[in-house]
């Protein structure tokens, strides 16, 4: 896999912190591309920028791990310290908050920032300027935790085996009003929303947040590290292939020609205005996924082969990985899922169909409508300077037997392969139609699902 992605040396940028202050101002309408409030539909209009990488939100990257010369220092002050244990998740928001992914935030959110964040879906900072901010980074304390404590000022964050990650300063500890966050990110308090059933329900009730030190990089050794590339190191790696546009694809599930097809024809157009060499971010999510999503693992497998089998130039596309949870909160979350790939150095966002999306948990229906996130990435305060790219619609072409962009006025020759008929040809081992995804990703696929086979014990293998 050495052609999907190198290891660079990380580029250090100094920290900049938020105001505290609880500042109510909105941010003005977003400008790059027009919404026409007299059509149904938003109008999509590429604005001219110049050439290069994106600079980060508040200017600077603001990366939160310990020069190596302060560690010894750090883990014995944090042994003097109150422990909180993280979880899972919370583990990947250090991770996401420590390389500078949520820049400029400095740490888990104070109050101010938690209801900016809730209100406005962004954030104001001191020189008056607007960073998008649209799910809320923080970190939940139970009673117990609270109390334990007490006066310090500072925590110490520590793993499921009590290792010290990471140490919180300057500490601001308030209530969690866990039913207004639920129902303002999600716009429902519906039972059944997955990351809310993992990382919010039996959290406790007090956030605690403040500004962030982490000791070490995070690393999973999952064998998966060498693809986790940091801000930082993307943009090393888009300046040394002479990137002077980056055009990010974020997903969550296997990649098919009808995806390729949209990635290399947003190069295509691309290169028609007149950028001489743009660069693909292919970037899946990282981070946790509900149960039936693909594993990262196996994704990763098939995005090898894809690349393997010349479906994707790998001298075009940096393949890595993006470390945030999942929330399936629709527009909401797409917001931060374009946020975040302005501080990796892309100046331009694909969207498609009901992004971030997923079906009701009660209803049967969709939770959101499926045109909403990219009309909402037109109009997000924060995001001005961030190109929108909306999906073309993609089938599969019976006439021409390979994935094409949908033509309505011969609706009869294209075939719609929805993921639920994706996942069923792959259990039952039957081969989708041709052209539909390269031969070695659709055989890991296949593996996969084939994994999940239920051992003679009745039991279904835990997915790796």
């Amino acid at each position: 896999m050495a052609t999907m992605s190198t290891l660079f040396a990380k580029t250090p940028f100094p920290s900049r912190s938020l105001s505290k202050s609880n500042i109510s101002h909105f941010a003005p309408p977003l400008t790059s591309l027009s919404f026409k409030q007299k059509t149904t539909a938003p109008h999509f209009k590429l604005r001219s920028i110049r050439a290069g990488l994106i600079e980060p939100d508040g200017g600077k990257l603001t990366e939160l791990i310990v020069d190596k010369s302060l560690r010894d220092v750090r883990k014995r002050e944090a042994a003097t310290l109150p422990r909180i244990r993280l979880t899972k998740i919370d583990l990947q928001w250090v991770h996401v908050l420590s390389e500078g992914w949520a820049s400029p935030l400095s740490g888990f959110m104070r109050e101010s920032e938690f209801l900016q964040t809730l209100h406005f879906n962004s954030l104001r900072l001191d020189d008056g300027s607007v960073v998008n901010m649209s799910v809320p980074i923080v970190l939940a304390i139970d009673d117990e935790q609270k109390r334990r404590i007490g006066e310090s000022t500072r925590v110490a964050l520590v793993d499921s085996d009590d290792n010290v990650v990471a140490i919180l300063n300057d500490i601001e500890i308030y209530k969690h009003p866990k039913e207004e966050r639920i129902a303002r990110t999600w716009g429902t308090t519906a039972p059944g929303l997955p990351y809310v059933d993992q990382a919010i329900t039996y959290a406790g009730n007090w956030l605690i947040g403040g500004d962030l030190e982490v000791l070490e990089p995070i690393k999973y050794h999952d064998g998966l590290d060498r693809f986790r590339l940091s801000p930082a190191q993307l943009r090393d790696e888009f300046s040394k292939r002479n990137a002077d546009a980056v055009f990010a694809f974020q997903l969550r599930n296997p990649v098919h020609n009808g995806h390729a097809l949209l990635m290399t024809d947003t190069r295509r157009r691309l290169l028609e205005m007149g950028y001489q060499n743009p660069i693909l971010l292919l970037h899946p999510l990282g981070g946790y996924t509900k149960a039936d999503d693909v594993p990262l693992s196996w994704r990763m497998k098939q995005h090898e082969k894809v690349l393997e089998d010349g479906v994707l130039d790998p001298e075009t596309t940096v393949v890595s990985i993006f470390p945030s949870p999942m929330h399936y909160a629709g527009p909401t979350e797409v917001q931060w899922h374009a946020k975040a790939r302005i501080n990796a150095g892309a100046n331009f966002y694909i969207v498609g169909r009901d992004p971030a999306g997923m079906g009701h948990p009660v209803e049967k229906r969709d939770l959101y409508d499926a045109d909403h996130g990219k009309k909402v990435l037109s109009m997000a305060p924060g995001l001005e300077r961030l190109n929108i790219l909306p999906f073309k619609v993609a089938a599969y072409d019976k006439t021409q037997g390979k994935m094409a962009f949908f033509d309505p006025s011969r609706a009869q020759d294209f075939l719609f392969i929805s993921g639920t008929k994706m996942r069923t040809l792959a259990r039952s081992k039957e081969n989708p139609p041709d052209g539909f995804m390269c031969p070695g990703g659709w055989k890991v696929l296949v593996e996969y699902y084939d994994s999940l086979t239920p051992a003679d014990n009745g039991k279904v293998p835990v997915p790796a």
